[in-house]
């Protein structure tokens, strides 16, 4: 029997227990990691045939689904496993709305979702089409936890998303800060967000007793002359010494 004949009768075994493994899964997301005790090239192609078939869905690279149908047509990904797939090739965070509900500054949730990566772009089928995506998030935010990239993601939108007083805003934002070590490690990394972020930093870690050496730190990256707009976090003790703008009267009050 000549070689070519083998590794064809081969490369059609694979090919038949790569479907028989997909038909037994039902609905699910498949990657071509699922496989890895196969030939990877000979699993590759018939994932890829298996796609021009209509049995699979590529959803993005190494990545595809198989649906079930519905009295609605063809069943679609479950939104968070495909996120969670999403974030296994990159790093996402939560942004906007979503920080600060998970941080509890808000119990509102987005109609339409909101994400930041450190990657150029993110795959539009993995996280979905209507997601706002922010890209070129530091590399250095691949050090912080989800709930630490959150906090930051607050101090550059100024809190505006929080539903709290300000006061209330300054109280959830210490409380958040002053637990885990996080200030310690959100000021390893500040080095890579704008100066309003440092300023607003300094401002917190002045009012938690930080590290006066950390703190002059944090002030010698400013330029002395610049003001900031800190939003709800003005109504930290020390904004106007980190170079916070004055706030404004309506500001300080909570609307009824």
């Amino acid at each position: 029997m000549s070689t070519d004949l083998t590794d064809k009768r081969k490369t059609r075994s694979i090919a038949s227990l790569v479907r028989s493994r997909i038909e037994r899964g039902g609905e699910r997301v498949w990657r071509l990691d699922d496989f890895d005790d196969l030939p990877f090239t000979a699993v590759a192609q018939t994932l890829s045939r298996l796609t021009k078939q209509g049995i699979l869905e590529r959803l993005s690279k190494g990545v595809y689904y198989r649906s079930r149908t519905t009295a609605f047509g063809k069943s679609r990904p479950n939104p968070a496993a495909v996120r969670k797939l999403a974030s296994r090739h990159k790093s996402v965070y939560p942004a906007g709305l979503a920080a600060a509900n998970l941080l509890g500054f808000t119990t509102q949730s987005a109609k339409r979702r909101e994400v930041s990566t450190s990657g150029l772009s993110l795959p539009r089928k993995l996280v979905g089409s209507e997601t706002t995506i922010h890209t070129r998030r530091p590399e250095a935010w691949k050090k912080l936890t989800e709930a630490e990239a959150a906090l930051l993601d607050v101090l550059r939108r100024r809190a505006e998303h929080s539903e709290l007083s300000d006061e209330e805003t300054v109280a959830r934002m210490l409380q958040l800060l002053a637990t885990e070590k996080r200030f310690e490690r959100l000021i390893r990394v500040a080095a890579t967000e704008p100066p309003r972020v440092r300023a607003m930093l300094g401002a917190i870690g002045q009012q938690l007793n930080k590290s006066p050496r950390a703190l002059q730190k944090l002030r010698d990256s400013l330029n002395p002359l610049s003001r900031f707009e800190f939003g709800k976090l003005s109504a930290l003790m020390s904004a106007e010494s980190w170079q916070a703008k004055e706030r404004r009267h309506h500001e300080t009050t909570r609307t009824s």
